[in-house]
């Protein structure tokens, strides 16, 4: 049996209308998906993760099937070089097209492995998959030292129309980020999050999952992710019905036992290709429009998918693969071992590993300002740092990884991309969470072996830091703080970050 093309998609490229298959007859196309396990042992990602994507990818294969198309699945392949192997040897195809992955550098690679497997004729097509495009950004970023979103967003804002009163951004302003920073009242009820069983096809995934890698990360009890376009769409509409309009008021707060408050949720679902970026945005602006969402919350919304969402894709293809490298602090701590487990006695800190490690999500305030701001002020190396983060989410790309992570939260490429390190004390994490008040550590205090670790070792960040931070008007202030600070009191504030970072050093609990 011989096969004129075969495209050949990636797990993360779900996409209805997918570019590769653009412009061909079904009858001498074939359509490849392969499970790769070398690929799930790259590291030691997140068990729900991996669920997620071959689940997702079986049910894809399933819905290209009833459109007409001819699929050939490669489940539990070794590799990606061996499925095409086997591909090759059972269909002759001519050519094979492939949509260029998001991940730098990916697209030839895997070219390469499709010649090596025997298909003279690849082609890699243009991902269309996101909105912005590298030589408009390539022209926007020339000769730039500092990357800043907001130029960016307006610009995405006006070519997508999203928000736009004319020329006008909607309300008059283009942010309404100073109106999404409240803390929801004591007893506040939050509105439950969808959730879908797992079907036949998922619980083999799992089986499977819980077979080959059972040290990964995370557990699949409670996996409850949609893994169909259909039920992607219906976790979309719950959010837009259920959360959207409160999303911006507490996008910034941090509650125990909640684990999405107003968020989404959907980053996976993007990430996958199940569902689309500008028509998730235009439904939630549509909500605006018909009086049933509050600007503050569309906007920020919007925010996240058009602006950051696409820049950090567009920072990451624009400057790897350098960006990977990044250390601008020279931070060198090892991972501390409670990201793995969760055994600390730092209440937020837990809470946000425990949540994880179960759902393989956290919003994006626990991921900068507690998990991100830790690593940030103890000094812990930059990429072990983004191996975790690329590993332990259920969303987690190098593409989206790299940037938030190196470039937000580690401060790692010196200011590329964000004016000033997210660095906070435990002050931040009290003002915007319940968490401090039943820690064992007390928020109050930098010295003493009961003092928050995040105090102690914020100003001894700012101290280790203070020449490299001294031409940063946004540090100013802090920098300031601390000069006044008494000698005597930042000797000992610096001591008792010295011991915290030893015991992280050698993996004591914290």
């Amino acid at each position: 049996m011989s096969t004129v093309t075969t495209v050949w998609i990636l797990g993360d490229q779900l996409t209805a209308g997918h570019a590769a298959l653009r412009g061909h007859e079904r009858r001498d196309t074939r359509v490849l998906l392969v499970e790769s396990q070398a690929r799930a042992r790259r590291l030691p990602y997140h068990k729900q993760k991996l669920v997620l994507v071959w689940s997702a990818m079986r049910h894809f294969a399933d819905e290209l099937r009833a459109a007409g198309w001819q699929v050939d699945f490669r489940a539990e392949a070794p590799t990606y070089r061996a499925a095409l192997e086997a591909h090759v040897r059972r269909f002759r195809p001519r050519r094979l097209r492939l949509m260029d992955p998001a991940e730098a550098g990916a697209g030839a690679r895997l070219a390469a492995t499709a010649r090596a497997a025997g298909i003279a004729d690849v082609e890699v097509v243009a991902n269309d998959m996101f909105l912005s495009d590298a030589a408009s950004f390539a022209r926007w970023a020339s000769g730039r030292k500092t990357l800043l979103l907001e130029s960016f967003y307006r610009d995405m804002r006006r070519r997508t129309g999203l928000l736009m009163d004319g020329r006008t951004p909607a309300g008059g302003r283009w942010n309404f980020d100073a109106d999404n920073r409240e803390v929801p009242p004591p007893g506040h009820v939050f509105p439950e999050i969808l959730r879908f069983p797992p079907d036949a096809e998922t619980r083999r995934v799992m089986r499977l999952v819980a077979r080959d890698f059972p040290d990964h990360f995370g557990t699949l009890d409670g996996f409850a992710w949609p893994v169909t376009r259909a039920d992607a769409e219906r976790f979309r509409d719950d959010f837009l019905e259920h959360r959207l309009d409160l999303f911006g008021p507490y996008e910034d707060a941090m509650v125990r036992g909640e684990r999405a408050l107003y968020h989404s949720l959907l980053s996976p679902l993007l990430n996958l290709g199940l569902l689309a970026p500008l028509d998730l945005c235009r439904r939630a602006e549509k909500r605006w429009r018909q009086g049933r969402a509050r600007l503050s919350s569309v906007e920020g919304f919007v925010r996240q998918v058009v602006g950051w969402r696409e820049f950090v894709l567009r920072v990451y293809r624009h400057d790897m693969p350098d960006y990977a490298r990044s250390n601008a602090l020279a931070a060198d701590l090892p991972l501390p071992r409670f990201y793995w487990d969760a055994e600390t006695d730092m209440a937020c800190v837990r809470e946000a590993v425990q949540t994880l490690l179960a759902d393989g999500i956290n919003h994006h305030i626990q991921r900068l300002m507690i998990t991100g701001n830790f690593a940030l002020i103890a000094g812990v190396h930059p990429q072990a740092v983004n191996d975790w983060y690329w590993l332990a989410y259920a969303d987690a790309y190098e593409w989206v990884v790299t940037p938030n992570v190196l470039g937000l939260s580690l401060w790692a490429d010196g200011g590329r991309i964000a004016t000033k390190p997210y660095a906070a004390s435990a002050n931040y994490v009290n003002k915007m969470s319940d968490h401090c008040r039943d820690c064992a550590y007390d928020h109050r205090t930098a010295v003493g072996e009961r003092a928050c670790p995040f105090n102690a070792l914020y100003w001894d960040f700012l101290a280790r830091n203070r020449e490299r931070l001294a031409g940063n008007l946004r540090m100013r202030l802090p920098l300031a703080a601390l000069a006044r600070r008494p000698r005597k009191d930042v000797d000992a504030i610096r001591a008792r970050a010295a011991d915290l970072r030893e015991c992280l050093r050698r993996g004591e609990r914290v």
